[in-house]
């Protein structure tokens, strides 16, 4: 089958891979003029790690990533709200945690498509997608190119995705009412004393940090507040120093560690849940289809699930179409609704203001049990992969109150 990828992200980079594993012929269409290096960093927790492995990539990932062994959690005064055991849920479910640069795990994939011989045509947005008199759909791109191909797969991202307007009718990111200063820190010697996790959760307020090494560190700084203006990019650096001045180490460490040109401020939007992912032969998927907020903990691994479901449900078919994009739909749905909707609920949670909901709280994660959470959140995100049956019985049941 001929497929065309409208997006050069995880989600179709990764899709592209798989499809030419299962004997199409995907190829990629990315509006930059070049490879993406916006973001900071991602966590890709063991069911990415099984998808990373189905797709010959976990060896090449591990090799420019690191491996976490926690999380801690600390309120903004330093003391400690319990944590997560990353050993433990790696064990439970039968696949690595990797932490790694986004610009890495990009480069990661690039490579791997080159070496399948996939094409990336750079330079090519989309700006419209039409049927043409039979019923397919056309892609238009800016450049004046346009393709028809069997299927259209939509990773275009949450903001101004083309396909989800094509397919939804509407493209309307919501704010949820809190920025992220995301930033990558690297010293000559060692910011952190090792390769973990650390969240600090303060009042309407957060910083998290991941480690890859420990003198190579990516942080995410958040606070609730109204939808901002523009900042000069030069004045970012200040601003979340003055914001997080007095909290814990390695907090104001890593900042001062950050170049304060690569600082970036974004606006965190999400997407309500959609009843169809599909319209005519375009199929949406990644953040166009479902966008969980940061808190969800689980983008990067929805979108690399999003492609190992994909090329199933097209090999399992036969040459139905509209068949194999209903079972993806029927299988992706729920868990990625269910996900969107937990990263939701640990947002308010997260950035609430009020003094006795912020103790209450932290008093309920403290008093959370981390082999309770690492088996009730293996049993969540392994729902719809192999590993399944087997982490729920172990899970017993039990409901996890922890998302990063």
């Amino acid at each position: 089958m001929d497929i065309g990828i409208l997006g050069g992200g995880i989600a179709g980079l990764s899709a592209a891979l798989a499809l030419h594993k299962q004997g199409h012929t995907p190829r990629v269409y990315e509006r930059r003029a070049g490879p993406s290096t916006m973001g900071a960093g991602v966590t890709l927790w063991p069911n990415a790690g099984f998808v990373l492995q189905e797709l010959g990539l976990l060896e090449d990932v591990g090799a420019a990533g690191g491996r976490p062994l926690s999380v801690h959690r600390k309120d903004a005064a330093g003391d400690s709200l319990g944590g997560l055991d990353i050993t433990l849920l790696d064990q439970i479910m039968g696949y690595p945690t990797h932490t790694i640069l986004r610009r890495d795990l990009q480069a990661v994939l690039l490579a791997h498509v080159a070496r399948a011989g996939i094409q990336v045509e750079f330079g090519h947005r989309v700006v419209a997608i039409d049927l043409d008199a039979s019923g397919k759909a056309l892609a238009r791109f800016a450049n004046g190119q346009s393709i028809c191909p069997d299927l259209v797969v939509g990773a275009d991202g949450r903001m101004d995705s083309v396909a989800r307007s094509f397919v939804a009718g509407d493209n309307t990111p919501i704010y949820q009412g809190f920025v992220n200063w995301i930033g990558i820190a690297q010293g000559n010697g060692a910011l952190v004393s090792d390769i973990a996790i650390q969240d600090y959760w303060g009042s309407g307020d957060r910083f998290g940090c991941v480690a890859i090494r420990t003198d190579l560190v990516y942080w995410a700084a958040a606070q609730a507040r109204p939808l901002p203006g523009a900042t000069p990019a030069a004045d970012m650096h200040n601003e979340v120093s003055d914001l997080f001045a007095g909290w814990p180490e390695p907090v104001g460490r890593l900042i001062e560690a950050t170049p304060a040109h690569s600082i970036q401020r974004i606006a965190v939007h999400d997407l309500e849940p959609l009843h169809t992912w599909s319209r005519a032969n375009v199929l949406l998927i990644g953040d166009a289809a479902h966008a969980p907020l940061p808190t969800s903990g689980q983008g990067a691994c929805q979108a690399l699930e999003d492609a190992w479901h994909l090329a199933r449900c097209l090999g399992g078919t036969g040459d139905c179409l509209d068949e194999a994009l209903q079972s993806f739909v029927a299988v992706r749905g729920p868990k990625t609704t269910k996900l969107a909707e937990q990263g939701r609920m640990f947002a308010r949670g997260l950035f609430a203001k009020d003094p006795e909901t912020c103790r209450i709280r932290n008093e309920r994660a403290k008093a959370s049990d981390a082999v309770r959470d690492a088996q009730a959140m293996a049993a969540g995100w392994s729902q719809g992969l192999p590993m399944a049956d087997c982490i729920e019985r172990a899970a017993n049941g039990v409901d996890g109150m922890y998302r990063l």
